[in-house]
């Protein structure tokens, strides 16, 4: 058995000990974005340090809990904060909870984030459900070693974020009333934020947002069969000809302001999934 394989036995093991339902969706909440976990009608929730083979998180807003439990009708599990690259985590320790999802039998991905607006017609506040990626982290979670039993050796990536998905969760948020842009997310590691000729050219390269998370779980869930959904906050603008100074508090302030909104369209997704 490979190392991996037995990594997922102990980990699904642990976790099964405490779970008696099987979860049909996976979630992880991105940051500032955590007020999700508070609607899921917790049956169980495990401290991160308490599930073998997860690495600690270490961004201040993320939590660290991970709750199983029912959301929109769904018994889900959910990652109440997520790991970074820029936390110097390798690849494959940022995506393995992405790996466990699946082997504890989840069907689909949602995946949250908070981000910055390249695009002019984009503004702080605004819901972007995210069509497309652009990987600039400068590592892929698939290099090395690949586990044929976990996935195929070179992934097709023509559909990273599900249609089926999208479409869904586009009706729901008209339903509700509620505007949502569609676009481009371009990861980066961070942790700065970026130049104004950063800024520039992942305009120039066809993004509309940028962030430094969600790619490296997006394309695991694609390698490994999961169907993915993502969704990000705009919490600052990086207009290059008129860029602002952005701070942490800043940022997280227009996360919570928009939470509510992300939070109700993940719901009724869930509800249809």
């Amino acid at each position: 058995m490979s190392k991996i394989l037995k990594q997922l036995d102990e980990t699904t093991a642990a976790l099964k000990s405490k779970v008696t339902k099987t979860p049909e969706v996976g979630i992880i909440l991105g940051t500032g974005l955590g007020g999700l976990a508070k609607e899921i009608t917790a049956d169980v929730t495990v401290d991160y340090k308490e599930v073998p083979h997860f690495v600690e998180s270490t961004v201040e807003t993320h939590h660290g809990k991970l709750h199983f439990g029912m959301l929109g009708g769904k018994y889900v599990m959910a990652m109440q904060g997520r790991f970074h690259y820029y936390e110097g985590y390798t690849m494959q320790e940022i995506t393995y909870p992405v790996r466990v999802m699946k082997a504890m039998g989840c069907k689909a991905m949602l995946v949250s984030n908070a981000c910055g607006c390249v695009n002019p017609l984009y503004k702080a506040g605004d819901l972007m459900i995210m069509d497309d990626h652009i990987n600039l982290l400068g590592d892929n979670p698939l290099i090395g070693p690949n586990e044929d039993k976990l996935g195929p050796r070179f992934p097709d990536m023509s559909e990273p974020y599900s249609r089926r998905l999208i479409g869904i969760a586009e009706n729901v948020a008209m339903n509700l009333g509620l505007k949502v842009q569609r676009g481009t997310y371009v990861a980066v590691s961070g942790p700065n934020l970026e130049t104004r000729a950063e800024y520039r050219m992942l305009r120039m390269m066809g993004a509309d947002v940028v962030g430094m998370s969600t790619v490296p779980e997006v394309i695991v869930a694609n390698h490994t069969g999961l169907e993915a959904f993502g969704i990000s906050i705009v919490t600052d603008e990086g207009f290059a000809d008129c860029l602002k100074p952005a701070s942490i508090e800043h940022i997280l302030k227009n996360a919570a302001e928009a939470e509510p909104k992300m939070t109700k369209i993940m719901t009724g997704l869930i509800e249809r999934v």
